[in-house]
């Protein structure tokens, strides 16, 4: 509501600065920064807000796993959120970061009998839910968190997502 009596504000999308840092596969970044816009909206986060979408190569999320989780090895995706809610400071909200693996991404993607891209699709979201505050640890959460993901797959992605026969749930 506009308290001035002029005309409503113009809802502001979330930014979402996308680069990849690895030439192991290709991808589309501009097609998964549109998806990631597309899920902030839907979630309700609206700017000004802005969350970092980074692909690497294998050596650097394996680092990054290590360093940060105490994890062992390369993983798909990592999700840090920053900011829990807008504390009403000026300048954008920091959501976080999500940093995908698309050479992992390939692997599980054979296993998911899906294509590649549709395997990132799955982990941009899976991580931007996370950073949204998201979890799956314990069976209610997983389920709300599959819907959720379902939903944004089959929405933003391409309405004829379904999880495949070997699904797992992707971890951090």
């Amino acid at each position: 509501m506009n308290v001035s009596g002029g005309a409503p504000a113009t809802p502001v999308p979330p930014s979402v600065p996308t680069r990849s840092e690895q030439a192991d596969v290709a991808v589309d970044v501009a097609r998964y920064r549109r998806l990631a816009v597309e899920v902030l909206t839907a979630e309700g986060v609206v700017g000004p807000a802005e969350l970092a979408l980074t692909f690497v190569d294998e050596a650097t999320i394996a680092e990054l796993n290590r360093t940060w989780l105490d994890g062992d090895g390369p993983t798909d995706v990592l999700a840090f959120p920053i900011d829990d809610e807008d504390d009403g400071t000026p300048g954008p909200r920091m959501l976080g970061d999500v940093i995908v693996c698309p050479a992992v991404a390939e692997r599980y993607a054979t296993a998911n009998d899906r294509a590649p891209h549709d395997e990132i699709a799955l982990l941009v979201v899976h991580g931007i839910l996370h950073v949204l505050g998201h979890d799956h640890l314990d069976d209610d959460e997983a389920q709300r968190m599959r819907d959720h993901e379902h939903r944004h797959l089959t929405t933003s992605w391409d309405d004829a997502w379904a999880w495949g026969a070997t699904e797992r749930m992707p971890t951090p």
